[in-house]
């Protein structure tokens, strides 16, 4: 008996000696996982850093290429698009004016009816239309058929609130998201098509001259006076309401700034100089590069994988088309060489853009104690049914790496931007110029941390006197009620209205 207790013995010493190995080699394990998690984290934080000295250098590498985007065609990254814009709106206009956007797999045509100061926007009315796929690689005459029938029967259902004075024609904005070589304001040739379409016949052809055939065909008297594109658009909707508005920026899935430029400033210009002065530059931002960007190795990677390898390399960096998948690039990393959600990579993880930028927004933006929206996004988008707190903490605080970074770059974008102007000092004599700028798009408007980074960093830059004097304003649907607003100011009968 006693031989069988100390056997018994033995076995048990022996078992809990197993044990406390199997438990002391997981801790090691789980610690040396932990380890590599942390060094992955410093190792982006560290790459995606963004110090106030750098983003000075970041800011005065968008004024210089600004100036060589000026100076000659190709001179720069930034291409710095002559718009034609010369006239923004004032809040004097009034009049019955159209819009037509189109930038994607549907369009929008709206009506407005202007008041002038006191009535504004008085009135609008908008639809919104789906392309049929066979259209989106079809022909030209096809596409702008289609387009100016619907456009047409909008025009039908005008009610009694809208007023046309007798004798005019129907005027309409036209934004056209796609690239455009523009040669005045109403007419601008088709570069490429993007988005999925793909009508081989009309590149080349003047897009606004494709639509007036159309419009013709279906007996509609309307005449497109201007054809922009949504940062004009923005920048106009903003300038209707506050003449200080100097400069608009884009942040949404892509990103883009105009602005207000001297026309005398712009060397490439060769035509007589505007009556106003000035032309609306168009600058294409997201193509902007300089040694200074902070690039990390998921930048790199994202990159070289896209369908425009060493193109839009700004917008790579801030827009929310590529952030969540940045955030995904780095937690792939971690899964596979520290086991973040444990033992199997998760394989949605390897799926580019499963995780998008809303989604990045939510996690970041959850304050539950136990972050039950971040554990409930991972399980949704990427399967991976139980997560730690401390995993969960780990995604939250590299939504704060990446996001920050996007927004503080975006600040100093703007300060470039406000360095070309003269707006981000007080001048010699003191006086203190109110300079306002127009933000639109998703990401601004929706991820909450990323918009107050951008404002606090900008005021950072600037320093507090100047910062008093610059205001971000969000100015929205300026492809829409933006186009109408500029097909007013630049209307055929504007001459005829000051006159009288």
């Amino acid at each position: 008996m006693g031989k069988v207790a100390v056997g018994a013995a033995v076995v048990c010493a022996a078992t809990a000696c197993a044990v406390a190995a199997l438990v002391m080699r997981h801790r090691l394990k789980s610690s040396r996982q932990w380890g590599r998690v942390s060094a992955i984290l410093k190792e982006t934080e560290d790459q995606c850093a963004t110090p106030i000295q750098k983003l000075r250098q970041v800011a005065d590498a968008m004024h210089v290429e600004m100036h060589a985007g000026l100076a000659s065609e190709g001179g720069s990254k930034l291409k710095m698009i002559l718009s034609y814009v010369d006239n923004l709106p004032t809040g004097n206009e009034k009049g019955l004016f159209y819009a037509l956007d189109l930038g994607g797999t549907n369009f929008r045509v709206l009506r407005v009816q202007l008041g002038g100061k006191e009535g504004r926007v008085a009135k609008q009315e908008f639809t919104e239309v789906s392309i049929p796929p066979n259209l989106m690689v079809g022909t030209s005459y096809e596409l702008f058929d289609y387009i100016a029938a619907e456009l047409a029967k909008f025009v039908a259902t005008e009610g009694d609130e809208f007023q046309l004075p007798v004798g005019r024609q129907r005027e309409l904005g036209f934004t056209f998201s796609f690239p455009v070589k523009q040669t005045s304001i109403s007419s601008g040739s088709l570069i490429k098509w993007t988005k999925g379409f793909n009508i081989e016949d009309a590149v080349g052809r003047d897009v606004v001259a494709e639509l007036t055939e159309a419009m013709e065909r279906q007996n509609l008297d309307m005449r497109v006076v201007a054809l922009v594109n949504d940062t004009i658009g923005t920048l106009a909707g903003g300038r209707y309401y506050d003449p200080d508005v100097a400069v608009a920026v884009i942040l949404g899935t892509g990103t883009n700034a105009a602005y207000v430029e001297r026309a005398n400033a712009i060397p490439k210009w060769h035509g007589l100089l505007p009556k106003s002065g000035e032309m609306v530059i168009n600058m294409e931002w997201g193509n902007f590069r300089s040694s200074h960007l902070p690039v990390t190795e998921y930048d790199h990677a994202l990159d070289s994988e896209s369908l425009n390898p060493g193109e839009q390399i700004f917008e790579k960096i801030i827009s929310g088309m590529y952030l969540g998948d940045i955030l995904r690039r780095v937690l792939l990393k971690m899964a596979e060489e520290a086991a973040l959600f444990g033992d199997t990579v998760p394989a949605n993880l390897s799926i580019p853009f499963v995780l998008r930028t809303p989604d990045m927004s939510a996690i970041h933006h959850d304050t539950s104690s136990d972050l039950r929206i971040v554990g409930s996004k991972l399980k949704d988008i990427l399967g991976v049914t139980t997560t730690s707190l401390k995993t969960r903490k780990v995604v939250v605080e590299l939504c704060e790496i990446v996001a920050s970074r996007g927004a503080r770059l975006s600040a100093a974008g703007i300060l470039g931007i406000l360095k070309k102007l003269g707006r981000d000092t007080i001048s010699s004599s003191g006086t203190k110029e109110r300079t306002v700028i127009a933000m639109d798009g998703g990401l601004f408007e929706h991820y909450t941390k990323f918009s107050d980074c951008l404002e606090k960093t900008l005021k950072e830059l600037l320093g507090e006197e100047v910062a008093e004097h610059v205001v971000i304003v969000h100015a929205n649907d300026g492809s829409g009620i933006g186009a109408s607003l500029l097909a007013a100011s630049h209307s055929q009968y504007v001459e005829l209205e000051e006159s009288s």
